[in-house]
């Protein structure tokens, strides 16, 4: 684990703390030793002082602060002095060597100061016997587990963060692969339809073969511009191309002109009042109606199509029918990565999606979505 990089707010917070607690230590350690009949010495405040003050910069240097935390207490203890808020230093310091050090570290250093704060039990002028043992043993263990858990905490919350955190770039790289899927899908279906018509009527009807080779100029570099917008997102540090709107329902009349220099005709229907969309319903919203008339374009041979926009007062729906060959042109209609992934785009915001034959001939798509999103 990395070394925590204090900044300036937590060295106050510790200077605080230490100066908090000499305070605590000078005032409190008289009357813990009258309460034990124990009376203080004239080593007593300064090794009061020099556990409190070295917590100063307890999370720049945790063992060190530890080290110099437990031979004071050490002393203190040995030399008989009473068990009082000197004590509150070292469980602090243990704390801190638990909380901010990997396990093995904390656990070394741990151990060293358990071994030295037992020595009271043995040697110390005022020494409690084995029965103090197992309190001594506590002042370490309480806050060593205390911090060792603090610490498990917030590495699996910074984990946590870590994979939300891959989790939105990957599901981002997904979105913008599916936009530049729609995008390119569609223009360069559209270019193909409209060179196959340049290419028949060139030999015979040079004039209206112009015409194709000018709608290719003008669908190839609407998309190229729709591209641009698309990939901004990816290209942060640039700011955002302002030549292309963002893709939404306002931009059917293009979509229609372009479908129609393809040798599709599409008639745009629209029941209620249309009205700004959220963003992202908006783009949703169009790029169903863009999938579904390429899909139109690719696969249902000779046909038409009709687009109905339904504006409802908390949805917005899309509906694309058209008169081609339905489930008769096969997998390639009714599968692929297009209805798969307008039906991601419709669920992602809480929508619902259909999609197949419609009887008597022909295929429909329809989408409803949502102006505030699901939970």
């Amino acid at each position: 684990m990395a070394r925590d990089r204090t900044g300036w707010s937590g060295v106050a917070l510790d200077a605080a703390l230490a100066l908090a607690l000499l305070a605590i230590g000078l005032v409190g350690t008289a009357p813990a030793g009258l309460n034990e009949g124990v009376p203080t010495g004239r080593a007593t405040y300064p090794l009061v002082a020099v556990a409190a003050l070295a917590l100063a910069v307890r999370r720049r240097w945790p063992p060190a602060t530890l080290a110099v935390v437990t031979a004071a207490v050490t002393a203190y203890l040995v030399l008989g002095y009473p068990y009082g808020p000197i004590l509150l230093s070292f469980l602090v310091a243990v704390y801190t060597v638990a909380a901010y050090r990997p396990v093995r570290t904390a656990a070394v250093a741990g151990g060293a100061a358990l071994v030295a704060v037992l020595a009271h039990v043995l040697v110390g002028t005022r020494s409690p016997g084995l029965l103090g043992l197992m309190p001594a043993a506590a002042w370490v263990v309480v806050p060593f587990a205390i911090g060792t858990t603090v610490r498990l905490v917030r590495e699996n919350a910074a984990r946590t963060r870590v994979d939300e955190a891959r989790r939105l770039a990957d599901a981002e790289r997904l979105r913008v692969a599916r936009e530049v899927h729609d995008v390119v899908g569609h223009g360069l279906a559209a270019i193909h339809m409209q060179a196959e018509i340049a290419l028949h009527l060139l030999a015979r009807k040079p004039e209206q073969a112009e015409a194709a080779l000018t709608a290719i100029s003008r669908t190839s570099k609407e998309a190229l511009d729709e591209l641009r917008v698309t990939l901004t997102v990816v290209r942060r540090d640039e700011a955002a191309d302002e030549r292309a709107p963002a893709p939404g329902l306002a931009q059917l009349p293009q979509l229609r002109e372009r479908l129609a220099g393809a040798g599709v005709p599409v008639t745009v229907e629209v029941d209620g009042e249309p009205r700004a969309l959220p963003v992202a319903v908006d783009l949703a919203a169009y790029r169903v109606a863009q999938e579904a008339l390429t899909n139109v374009l690719r696969h249902a041979g000779p046909a038409t199509a009709t687009v109905r926009i339904r504006y409802a007062p908390a949805e917005v729906t899309v509906e694309v029918t058209d008169t081609g060959r339905g489930a008769a042109a096969g997998p390639a209609r009714t599968g692929g990565f297009g209805l798969a992934g307008m039906r991601e785009r419709v669920t992602a915001l809480g929508g619902s999606f259909a999609a197949g034959p419609v009887p008597g001939g022909g295929f429909r798509v329809s989408a409803t979505l949502p102006l505030e999103r699901v939970p």
